[in-house]
């Protein structure tokens, strides 16, 4: 397994998350996407992988004048807002190669080989 955790370092959800690979002796590597952020490569794939850009966006962000500007934009534009805009994405994105899931969800990372 190579796990990677994006989040923030004050995201609750994203400490349980931590916490949920810590206590079963589960590598992980952690991103804080307020100093990094996701590349396009990796956003493609959770995006691919999550079911989709509306399964990342967070609908109770902060920054709502961006979620709505996003959610209305030509699709080839919404790509680069995102990634511009990273605050926006719903945490903890936790991937492992291919498959990613968005939130607190231990029910499908046990099942992770």
């Amino acid at each position: 397994m190579n796990i990677q955790i994006f989040g923030t370092k004050k995201c609750f959800d994203t400490k349980k998350a931590m916490r949920y690979f810590k206590e079963r002796n589960i590598p992980f590597q952690f991103i804080d996407m307020r100093e990094k952020g996701m590349s396009r490569g990796e956003y493609r794939k959770v995006k691919q992988a999550a079911g989709g850009l509306e399964a990342l966006l967070d609908s109770g962000c902060r920054d709502q004048d961006t979620l709505a500007l996003v959610r209305h934009l030509a699709e080839e534009q919404k790509e680069e807002k995102v990634l511009e805009n990273q605050q926006i994405l719903k945490t903890p994105i936790v991937r492992n190669g291919q498959k990613a899931t968005v939130g607190y969800q231990p029910d499908l990372w046990k099942d992770w080989k």
